[in-house]
């Protein structure tokens, strides 16, 4: 009887230990979807976050970018102007001259 009683308590400590993992592997398999969501939403929010910086990089990139090439196309428009000048006080100078060595001829 003795070894009846022992078999039969062997059992029950292998079904308790059974139900034991059994509730453990309930509970693991409700964490992990919850887990993973989680962990996707993290994923997002640095994705997101990376986004964000690299638009405000790109942002910044171009508002730098911007008065450079404006003040580059006032430059140019100011060459346009001076070699106008040049080309007028040019045909100023020329008509002096012809004006000297025609006077003194």
């Amino acid at each position: 009887m003795s070894y009846e009683r022992e078999r039969i308590q062997e059992l029950i400590e292998i079904e308790n230990k059974a139900r034991d993992l059994l509730a453990t592997a309930e509970r693991e398999a409700e964490r992990l979807p919850i887990q993973a969501e989680l962990e996707a939403r993290e994923e997002i929010e640095r994705a997101r976050a990376g986004a964000r910086d690299e638009a405000r990089k790109i942002l910044e990139q171009a508002q730098a970018e911007d008065p450079a090439s404006e003040i580059m196309a006032r430059a140019q428009e100011r060459m346009g102007e001076s070699d106008g000048l040049a080309a007028k006080n040019l045909e100023k100078a020329v008509a002096y001259v012809l004006e000297l060595v025609v006077g003194k001829a």
